[in-house]
């Protein structure tokens, strides 16, 4: 960062907020209006903090990549040779004589996904001037419009966790830390809440109009070119939701045992051909090469964090065989979920990682303890939680199974945190409830 951060960046910050205060009364109520401005300040304290952390502790990184050697160049290619910018926003990985100059020096070119960062970082970089952490500023303000999408749509479903909602959404440290600077996190995990608020309007209430299916169809988009693992995850516990929800409408049991089996063959068969559509634009991520895909991701990532002193970990020796990765999966989910261990923190950032995974560990466990027998029968015949569980707990297979390095670990896993918290709370609610009408009776 330089010293033009110390003026443009505030201005940004001033004009981001009169429009939020503006902005609020028509996205907010009586309830919820409390938690608009400072959810909004927690995703720029992360957003500035990110790249503090990544200048002064780690020297350098992802972030600062995609904007010295990446935005820069869109940037200048548009003040100078605005032609050869707009060429440069639309580029694909291939170089052209007229765009050579420019494309040449950007680091991420012919990445789709890293390119995707760099063409929006470019585009903002426009109205700051090419400063740091007014994009930066500006990239957690465009991902708190899809989170707090995400808050509303689960909102208007449960009211009454408004405060548990909001801490599962905005105030969990790690989600707003990695989920707020110039990364690929901060876009995926926007486009996901946007994705999210777009399925329950269109399908779960049916409320359809043109923009929202543009919105759903640009952060589906969005997420496919930037991430395309997530939606692997996602999809198929999206169709799991609608169609659990097609399935409460009935209340006879009988005709509910008759039909399930119906809606259940059609959810998994629409969830199963449309991630194999999606994976065959990709394939790494075709439904036979995912065991190949993990094997290789886990491996170099493992060798990387060794040779470097980086916190690794291991789930031990085992081949990425379906059954092989189906006996790991418990092992992967709890290091998602519960790790790194106190013990296990080699520095400050993995500290905080480690008392946060701590904090989700005393959370399950109250849940658990609390609900009984009755957590995994709300968990598996409420639609809502059925979402949530399945989305989490297969994205945490998911990074569990291929990230072999906590430092990464920590980043890859915040688009399913929200979700599991979420479902735990959730299920508490449920369970709180039925209590509550069992004494009335």
């Amino acid at each position: 960062m330089e010293i033009k951060d110390l003026f443009i960046t505030p201005v940004w910050l001033v004009i981001i907020y009169v429009l939020a205060f503006l902005i609020r009364p028509y996205v907010t109520d009586s309830v919820n209006r409390k938690f608009f401005i400072p959810a909004l300040t927690l995703k720029f304290i992360g957003a500035i903090a990110l790249g503090l952390i990544y200048q002064f502790y780690y020297g350098g990184g992802d972030t600062f990549n995609y904007f010295n050697y990446g935005s820069k160049y869109i940037w200048e290619a548009l003040i100078n040779h605005p032609e050869t910018g707009v060429k440069l926003i639309f580029a694909g990985k291939d170089y052209q004589p007229d765009t050579y100059v420019y494309a040449s020096r950007i680091l991420f070119y012919g990445d789709p996904a890293s390119y995707f960062v760099v063409r929006a970082a470019g585009l903002l970089d426009l109205i700051t001037y090419h400063t740091y952490s007014a994009t930066a500023v500006l990239f957690a303000t465009i991902s708190f419009t899809g989170l707090w999408a995400l808050y509303l749509t689960f909102y208007r479903m449960f009211p009454d966790l408004s405060f548990k909602l909001a801490i599962a959404i905005f105030f969990i440290p790690s989600v707003f830390f990695w989920g707020s600077g110039i990364l690929k996190d901060t876009i995926t995990i926007g486009a996901l809440g946007w994705a999210v608020y777009g399925i329950y309007e269109i399908f779960i209430k049916k409320r359809v109009s043109v923009p929202k299916i543009l919105l759903l169809g640009v952060s589906i988009y969005t997420i496919y070119v930037v991430k395309v693992y997530i939606l692997l995850s996602f999809i198929p516990a999206a169709v799991l939701w609608i169609a659990s929800v097609r399935l409460a409408v009935y209340k006879n049991m009988v005709v509910k045992m008759m039909i399930a089996p119906v809606i259940i063959a059609a959810a998994v068969s629409v969830g199963f051909y449309t991630v194999n559509k999606i994976s065959e634009s990709s394939p790494r991520y075709r439904i036979e090469n995912l065991g190949h895909a993990a094997k290789i991701t886990a491996e170099w990532i493992h060798y990387v964090s060794v040779r470097s002193g980086g916190s690794a970990y291991t789930l031990g020796d085992f081949d990425y065989s379906p059954a092989g990765m189906v006996r790991k999966m418990p092992l992967a989910i709890w290091v998602t979920l519960y790790r790194p261990y106190f013990w296990e923190a080699h520095n400050i950032v993995m500290l905080l990682s480690a008392f946060e995974s701590f904090a989700m560990l005393l959370l399950t466990l109250y849940v658990l303890i609390r609900t009984r027998g009755a957590f995994f029968r709300l968990m598996v015949t409420k639609p809502v939680p059925l979402f949530c569980f399945s989305f989490a707990i297969v994205f945490a297979f998911a990074v569990g199974i291929s990230t072999y390095n906590f430092g990464s670990l920590v980043r890859y896993k915040i688009p399913m945190i929200p979700f599991f918290v979420m479902g735990l709370f959730i299920i508490m609610d449920y369970f709180e409830k039925e209590k509550y009408l069992g004494r009335q009776s």
